[in-house]
This record gives structure tokens, sequence and C-alpha cells, in this order.
């Protein structure tokens, strides 16, 4: 099957006619990072947030979308020629231009890019082609009481496709997670709750003005979110994205500890997650400009302080997740 039948097998007009369809920009196995046990990770494109660090920047887009690796190039001009809507060209100084406004995401650039420069991320899938996937390692699920995990983006901007797969999940006998920044209408999140065993979800910062300066929403209706689903009795891990000069204040962790230390019980772990720039190419492969360019990684004696003065609140506290 060419790139072009496996994308377009079935089209977003089809949602009427047909089977349930999501976007979908990566299907990845054998996690141990993400939920109990050994799972299966299903990647949801859209995310309502843009955080300057974002570590999948092609996830934040709902549509499928060109990515180009320029280290790759060899500088054929095939996928130039073979382009049907002239969305591509180089100019007088020899850069590589993508018109994106004019892109279709037929795929003739990657079908005739031999070098694999050009790549499309995101495909439409249906809910039986995703538990294909996730049903090749059941017997690893069952040996290590693992089971699947729907991220993103943001899983629950694909709330319908996401419930349809969590329930098809559950029928058959799975654990499953989801990974959310909790930032959607509670009805929404209530109803993804309802067939979902483990949360795990971010706290990106406590107080609301420099929650939308980091990621362009505040942070009122994610915390209530995460309220009512500890209310719920849904087991919860926590996780603190700690970015250099912009969350990782003494202040900010303190205040995040004391929330996630009045959710009670349903709180499993709170985990600190170090900053890195392993998703930095990401943003350039989609001619985008890393906002935390030139940021390094704290300290690891700076990392373990914050967790120390999350301890003082919560119980179980770990660096790394």
């Amino acid at each position: 099957m060419t790139w072009k039948e496996r994308q377009h097998s079935f089209r977003l007009s089809d949602k009427d006619n047909a089977a349930l369809t999501g976007t979908v920009f990566d299907i990845q196995r054998f996690s141990v990072h993400d939920g109990n046990g050994i799972r299966t990770l299903v990647f949801l494109k859209g995310c309502p947030l843009h955080c300057k660090w974002c570590q999948n920047p092609e996830s934040m887009s709902p549509k499928p979308e060109l990515m180009r690796l320029p280290h790759l190039c060899i500088g054929c001009g095939k996928c130039i020629e073979k382009c049907p809507e002239n969305a591509l060209s180089v100019d007088a100084q020899g850069e590589f231009i993508i018109e994106r406004d004019k892109c279709t995401y037929c795929g003739e650039c990657v079908e005739h890019c031999y070098a694999g420069s050009m790549t499309i991320v995101g495909r439409f899938m249906t809910v039986d082609e995703v538990m294909d996937e996730v049903e090749r390692d059941r017997h690893f699920y069952e040996t290590s009481n693992g089971g699947v995990t729907f991220s993103g983006g943001e899983p629950t901007m694909q709330s319908e496709f996401l419930i349809e797969c969590l329930r098809e999940s559950q029928r058959r006998g799975m654990h499953t997670a989801i990974e959310t920044c909790a930032m959607t209408t509670f009805e929404t999140f209530q109803k993804v709750l309802e067939h979902t065993d483990l949360v795990l979800t971010d706290i990106k910062h406590m107080d609301s003005d420099q929650h939308k300066a980091l990621t362009g929403a505040p942070n009122e209706q994610i915390l209530i979110n995460i309220a009512n689903a500890a209310t719920m009795g849904k087991k919860l891990r926590i996780r603190v994205p700690l970015i250099p000069g912009c969350n990782d204040s003494v202040e900010n962790i303190e205040a995040t500890a004391k929330f996630v230390s009045s959710l009670g019980s349903a709180v499993e772990s709170l985990d600190i997650l170090p900053y890195h720039r392993l998703g930095e190419p990401k943003w350039e492969q989609l001619e985008r400009t890393y906002p935390l360019h030139g940021i390094e990684p704290l300290d690891k004696a700076i990392v373990h302080s914050m967790k120390d003065v999350a301890s003082k609140y919560v119980a179980h506290v770990t660096v790394g997740g």
C-alpha cells in the first residue's frame, strides 16, 4: 500500500457515512513511562495549548502537516517537480520554500523523496485500525499489568474518537490511560473519564496569568477538571514540566504541591519532569521558531531541590516519572 493509500483510506469527509475516524500522528509500542507496565501509546493530533517548550510541535495542529528534514535533503528537486499544487520551490538565495496554504497533503512529495527528507505527520485511522495496532502487544499488557495510553497533542480534542477507542479498549479488557493537559469542558472530560482507568496530567503553572503567557490559555478550567477527576475517584499522576525561568520558582512548586495535596488519595504521584531540548529540531522541521532556543536544562541539584520542596506536601514525588 502506498503512502497516499494509507493516508487517505479514511478521509474526514467520510465520517457521516462510514466508520468514525481520528487523526493519529504516531503509535509507539513498548512504552514503560506513561502508565503501569508495558503500554502502547496512541498520539492524537490537535492541542488547545501552545506551550513554549512543546516537545511535539507537530501535534498542535489537528490537521496533517508536511515536515521537512533539511539534513536529509540531497537537492534532487523531485519534490518540487511532482507537487501538483506548486507549493514547493527554492528561492534566489537557495532557501527551500513550502507554501503551506497551498499544500493539500496529497503525498506526492513524500512518494518521490528518495532521501526521506519529506514526511507528512498525521493520518486518518478508524477505531478498528487503532485497535488492530494496540492488540499486537496484548500478551505484554497481560504479563506486565500494562495497557494502552492515549496521548497527543491533547486527546480530548478528538473526544468522540477518543471515547470510542477507550470504550473498545476496556471492552477488550485492557487498562486505559490518557495523557492530558485537561484543557476542555468538564462535560467532555467527564465522558472521557468514564472509560479511563488512569489520568496523567500536567500542571504547568499555578498562576493563571503566567500559565496563559507560557501556554496561550489560563489555568482555571484545567484545575477544575483535575479536582473533579479526583472527586470522581480517578487515579491521577500529576506532572510538572520544570522549565528554566518559566515555572521553576520555589513559590510555584510549593503552590503546585499544596494543590496536589488537596486532591487526597486519588493522587498516585507528583512527577517532576526536567526540561530537555529533544523536541527543538521538530520546530525547525515545521519551519517554526523555537521560543526557548538557547535555554539550557536545569542543573540536577536544582531539580532535586524542587523535589524536596514538593515532598513537604506530597508523599510520593519523583523526578522523571
